[in-house]
């Protein structure tokens, strides 16, 4: 019996994982750095929702309309796991402080790692580009894959600045949200890395071109211009959920009003709100007190956030099955074609989720 997507790409890992930690023996490392570099890759990249990287596989399927060989397989795991190699998480989990990551300490709060966790998401990241240049240095979209990373990397680093310097915990200014800076942090800081750059690396991986003579915008802008306010939908329904998302299926409790997050919640009721209830928010947001939290909470109520949510997301539902539609379709297996369910698979995983 064929294992399950997740089981086999969660297999793939394994291969990938020795031949990282193989390649770096190969450079005469000693047996204590080996050790130290495995349970790096071991403890950040696997165990997490593996959204991202199943999406690589998943694209590169659909747009080659067959079962994939073992050799497309691979390739297609290896972007994905390239994809999921956890450099950003590693660092951004130093930067806001955070006590866990899938379940378990944060890597830098190990007693041994602390600050040597800088080092180590540097590694990470470099990783990337090792696995690349071992599988795809000799075929024809080598540089154009490359390209990819470095360039999201340059985006989620920007949107991570525009976070930081925003809505710095322990220092709240709501002066600086508002629901365009919210939506430049998310493009940046999510869609790119989360929604377009999957998607980009399966049609590379797919011969799908640059450009289309036959259509008026080429697929890849066409695909940026799908994905990243499908990215913004995303962010913005974790925002909600965090609010008014019942903490047993999501997993979590909500901590957005508490940490001062610049979240779509609160730029929402910015935009809309009294100048008592104004009030309330600059002196009770991002303050740790539960007392605070249910005076922020009950702004939100006050102001309809529940009915506003149902109204975006319908209106954002709606305008993107628009635009999916409007995708000149190629036919399955058709080399370069683009494809619709690319884009409706991740609306339909997206639509209504309740976690």
């Amino acid at each position: 019996m064929a294992a399950a997507p997740t089981a086999k790409f969660e297999e793939a890992w394994l291969v990938i994982q020795d031949e990282l930690s193989a390649l770096f023996a190969g450079q005469g490392m000693p047996k204590e750095a080996v050790e130290w570099y495995t349970k790096n890759l071991d403890y950040n990249v696997p165990g997490g929702k593996l959204n991202r990287g199943l999406a690589v596989v998943d694209s590169v399927q659909i747009l080659k309309g067959a079962e994939l060989t073992d050799d497309e397989y691979r390739k297609a795991a290896v972007l994905g796991w390239c994809v999921e190699l956890a450099y950003f998480l590693v660092a951004d989990d130093m930067m806001d402080g955070s006590i866990t990551r899938r379940s378990q300490p944060c890597w830098y709060r190990l007693p041994a790692v602390g600050n040597i966790a800088i080092n180590d998401a540097c590694m990470l990241h470099s990783a990337v580009y090792r696995l690349l240049k071992v599988y795809f240095k000799h075929e024809p979209y080598y540089i154009d894959v490359v390209e990819l990373f470095l360039d999201t990397t340059y985006q989620t680093e920007s949107g991570q600045l525009l976070d930081l310097i925003t809505a710095p915990e322990g220092h709240v200014d709501l002066s600086k949200f508002s629901l365009r800076r919210h939506q430049l942090i998310v493009t940046y800081k999510t869609a790119y890395y989360s929604f377009y750059l999957p998607v980009a690396l399966a049609m590379r991986m797919s011969s799908v071109p640059e450009n289309a003579p036959s259509q008026k915008i080429g697929p890849y802008k066409a695909a940026l211009s799908i994905l990243l306010p499908l990215g913004e939908y995303f962010q913005v329904q974790d925002d909600f959920l965090d609010f008014a998302g019942m903490p047993e299926q999501l997993g979590k409790i909500g901590t957005d009003i508490i940490v001062n997050k610049c979240s779509w919640c609160i730029n929402t009721a910015l935009a809309v709100a009294s100048d008592a209830q104004r009030k309330i928010l600059d002196e009770n947001y991002g303050r740790k007190g539960a007392e605070e939290e249910r005076r922020v909470k009950a702004v939100f109520e006050a102001i309809g956030l529940r009915e506003r949510y149902a109204e975006y997301e319908r209106e954002v539902y709606e305008k993107l099955s628009g635009m999916i539609e409007a995708i000149p379709e190629g036919k399955p297996g058709e080399i370069g074609g683009l494809r619709r369910e690319v884009f409706t698979v991740f609306l339909d995983k997206i639509y209504r989720r309740t976690k």
